[in-house]
């Protein structure tokens, strides 16, 4: 049986990255299943989670996307925010609106970056990352990822709608879990939503 997942994203390189990620999860955590997953929504953070009507028609639409029998995830960066704490207040917001899908809601600590830099082993050399590149020891502590990868590329610039999909393509998915809490909360996520 084929899993229909429609995501709800907020950066435009989360549109391309996303859909590679989860193909690429799909493959690695549950190579029996197939998953469609429906181009994500793109919506403006602030917007979609401080204004009712926004957030209401947004959950509707991916909930009309995703079928009967599909998927609803909503993948957002958590900033400063307690992803555990902000990530159940969202979910439970989003079952009220629509309690016939099922509905994830994933916070990337920080920013979905940090998960490219909890495996940033494995990117060494590629998209023009310096060659001698390691995860620091906390990767979902530090502020700024997107500046983190920028400063470690040779000889050009960090580009999110480029680079976060060819980076979301490479990175080790293990060495992320294992470094990353907020990565974990998506894979685990991610096997019972297309497990069930």
């Amino acid at each position: 049986m084929t899993v229909v997942v429609v995501p709800i994203v907020e950066g435009e390189g989360e549109v391309e990255a996303v859909p590679v990620l989860l193909r690429r999860l799909c493959a690695w955590l549950t190579p029996e299943s197939q998953v469609e997953v429906r181009k994500p929504i793109r919506v403006r953070r602030d917007q979609f989670l401080n204004r009712k009507e926004e957030f209401s028609r947004t959950l509707l639409l991916a909930a009309s996307k995703a079928r009967t029998e599909g998927w609803v995830l909503v993948l957002l960066d958590a900033d400063d925010d307690c992803p555990k704490e902000l990530g159940a207040s969202i979910l439970e917001r989003a079952r009220n609106i629509a309690p016939h899908r099922r509905i994830s809601v994933v916070l990337a600590k920080r920013e979905f970056e940090s998960w490219f830099i909890a495996a940033a082993d494995s990117l060494r050399g590629r998209r023009g990352l310096d060659d001698g590149l390691t995860s620091p020891p906390d990767p979902e502590s530090m502020r700024g990822a997107k500046e983190w990868l920028d400063k470690r590329m040779l000889g050009k610039r960090y580009r999110e709608v480029m680079d976060q999909p060819a980076l979301a393509f490479q990175f080790d998915l293990q060495q992320a879990r294992d470094a990353s809490r907020s990565f974990q909360k998506l894979c685990k996520e991610f096997a019972s939503a297309v497990r069930t």
